[in-house]
């Protein structure tokens, strides 16, 4: 992402996870986890909308940790539908100092990937923050959002996404009365708005 940018390896449970850490800007309010969108589709931890979010979270005083799943870039193992790839998530969630917040956020596959991991984490660690960008509402079944997590969680799609229609995120999001908020005109990889989006996030990480 930058020049300050740090690569390594954690212990995952199908082998080495390749990650990227970004510090953050000023003060440390803790760490946010990215995910990135489909590893079948070229989904990597260097795509553009992954990168926004660790800008936006790194301004905003949080260190970020990208990673490759299973089978992406250095990282062993192969695609497993979601299965293995949420507890590779859960595995740099792991590496993620215990003593210090934990944010999450994800992108498309990624964010369907991340409602898991928050449902699996929620009640057992602090979790300040939840991001979740595009999310695959449409190819995937995304956790529910508990009502007293709502509060902390930004749910973002672009109204002409193209990928994952607006309305399979609304079909998810109704039941629980989740805010949805939507982009005019954007798209699912939001080409031309990426420093809308970063805005977006960075209110949300002030709020």
């Amino acid at each position: 992402m930058n020049s300050q940018t740090r690569k390594s390896f954690v212990d995952g449970p199908a082998g080495p996870i390749e990650i990227a850490e970004d510090a953050a800007s000023g003060p440390v309010r803790g760490t946010a986890v990215i995910a990135h969108p489909h590893p079948l589709f070229g989904g990597t931890m260097d795509n553009k909308v992954v990168q926004t979010l660790a800008r936006a979270f790194t301004q905003c005083g949080w260190n970020t940790l990208r990673f490759n799943f299973r089978g992406v870039g250095g990282s062993a193992g192969s695609h497993d539908e979601g299965r293995g790839e949420l507890q590779d998530l859960l595995a740099v969630a792991a590496h993620a100092a215990k003593d210090v917040p934990l944010a999450l956020a994800g992108f498309s596959f990624g964010a369907f990937v991340s409602s898991h991991a928050f449902a699996h984490l929620h009640g057992q660690r602090e979790i300040q923050k939840l991001v979740l960008v595009g999310t695959a509402a449409s190819r995937f079944q995304v956790a529910a959002i508990p009502a007293e997590a709502h509060d902390l969680t930004l749910v973002i799609h672009g109204e002409a996404d193209d990928t994952v229609p607006l309305s399979a995120v609304m079909d998810w999001a109704r039941p629980q009365v989740l805010p949805v908020l939507v982009v005019p005109g954007g798209g699912h990889f939001f080409h031309g708005q990426l420093p809308l989006l970063k805005s977006l996030v960075v209110r949300h990480l002030r709020s």
